[in-house]
């Protein structure tokens, strides 16, 4: 099934993760500096073991490798060492949040079939409170001190996740944590005369003005998915219900013009921002993760049609909004997992192996190419820049880790590669943002008591185009 010239896809691929493995420093264990600029010393950050830009990101990368080719004997050296790091360090993180803290260490011990995410999950337990879980990326003066955060990407959404992934792997006490956190998130939703909805945090905590993001990372839909894969897992109807009340409040929202299904990227919108965008973190990539979910979990129908049909809108979007073309300065000026074109190939293979239509497949080889174009090469390395149109300096230095950088787009290149010559029933890495999405037998593990579904009744700051962070 190799397309013509597909073999580039796994030749920048492996230059690209040279690169990355090239940045790896040691200091009291591996980490990767943010991005590289010449003459420049970084120093490891408060970051250094994340998902988002840390060595946490690496293990899927490293996940994707061992899919298509055996470790080096330099992989496998690093795939210990950032096990035997993030394990260190679990008794003294504080963080909570999926980008950085527990949870990411949760997902990155799991892809790299390494022990410690047991002792992760009771540090979480350890650090609830009955507000949530702690987190140091958001404060004053947008909200006040001590603000618990409820979305995916730094709040009870991301360690709802992370105990459901948990527990399909088995982990003793994940379930009491998982449990927690829904019952939490089911508190602090409002109820609006078109469904359920959460902010970012909870109202008692702001500060500003409320500004809602009601994408995957920061609000509403990142929220809802998280309930109803919990739902799913743990037997609840009331979590499932919650959930399709969520997204039957999230399709008042959108534009649904063209078979398409886009919704803002603020309410209300800012003005030196893009009103809608089309990313995993904010835009109608990650927010077709919902449905998937939702059908998991048992719901046949929502606003009027079944949550296959919602997904391929928000598809339709994606593919009709002219990425990746930069159409104009701000539009599409990050090639990453979490705001760009890699992030989007990613969530188009997942649809075409779950569904086989054939044009996201098309979609994912169109994304790959404009990797391939954008690609800076040096010497046996590539890599990538980004934009920030609005910097003095709009041409950013090149990102190293997962969401942001190479590590990220050499995974997509990786798995894009593999599946053109396997086709849609080759093996796909199960990670715990996206696991629900993919093929069943592709789904990770699950414990012989766990329900596979609930049915009910119909009645992701940081880098390029990213609000926090």
């Amino acid at each position: 099934m190799n397309e013509p010239g597909a073999g580039d896809y796994r030749s920048l691929a492996e230059a690209g993760w040279a690169w990355v493995q090239a940045q790896v420093r040691d200091d009291d264990g591996p980490w990767i500096p943010v991005s590289v600029i010449p003459g420049e010393d970084p120093q490891p950050g408060s970051d250094r073991d994340g998902l988002h830009s840390g060595i946490g990101g690496l293990a899927y990368v490293l996940a994707e490798i061992r899919l298509a080719r055996p470790w080096s004997e330099q992989e496998r050296a690093l795939s210990g060492a950032v096990a035997d790091r993030l394990r260190r360090e679990i008794d003294r993180t504080q963080d909570c949040t999926f980008f950085d803290g527990l949870p990411s260490t949760i997902g990155a011990l799991t892809a790299l079939s390494e022990p410690g995410a047991d002792r992760a999950v009771a540090r979480l337990a350890s650090l609830a409170t009955g507000d949530g879980w702690p987190q140091a990326w958001v404060g004053p003066p947008r909200f006040v001190d001590g603000v618990r955060a409820h979305d995916l990407t730094l709040g009870t959404a991301g360690v709802l996740l992370a105990a459901i992934w948990a527990r399909r792997h088995g982990v003793d006490g994940a379930t009491q944590v998982a449990e927690q956190a829904a019952d939490l998130l089911v508190r602090d939703g409002e109820q609006t005369p078109t469904g359920s909805n959460w902010l970012m945090a909870p109202r008692r905590y702001w500060a500003d003005p409320v500004r809602e993001m009601p994408n995957l990372s920061h609000g509403l839909a990142g929220i809802a998915a998280a309930l109803a894969v919990a739902g799913a897992e743990l037997g609840r109807s009331d979590l499932v219900e919650i959930a399709r009340s969520g997204a039957e409040h999230l399709v008042t929202l959108a534009e649904l013009g063209g078979d398409g299904f886009v919704v803002p990227l603020r309410i209300p919108p800012a003005p030196d921002r893009e009103e809608v965008t089309y990313t995993w973190c904010h835009g109608p990539t990650g927010t077709s993760l919902l449905f998937p979910a939702l059908e998991r979990a048992g719901v046949e129908k929502l606003a009027g049609a079944g949550p296959r049909s919602w997904q391929r809108r928000c598809l339709t979007s994606v593919r009709g909004s002219g990425l990746p073309a930069r159409l104009r300065p701000g539009f599409w000026d990050n090639d990453g997992q979490c705001c760009g074109t890699a992030g989007v190939g990613s969530v188009f293979l997942d649809a075409w192996q779950r569904g086989r239509d054939d044009a996201d497949r098309q979609f994912a080889v169109q994304l790959g190419d404009a990797l391939i174009e954008r690609a800076v090469h040096d010497g046996p390395h590539a890599y990538w820049r980004f934009v920030e149109h609005r910097a003095v300096e709009p041409l950013l230095p090149p990102g190293v880790g997962w969401m942001q950088g190479a590590a990220g787009i050499c995974a997509f290149l990786f798995r894009l590669d593999r599946l053109l010559d396997e086709g849609p029933d080759a093996e796909v890495v199960a990670r715990m943002d996206t696991w629900w999405a993919l093929p069943i037998a592709d789904q990770g593990q699950r414990e012989p008591d766990q329900p596979a579904a609930c049915p009910v009744a119909a009645a992701p700051l940081r880098g390029t185009g990213h609000p926090y962070r």
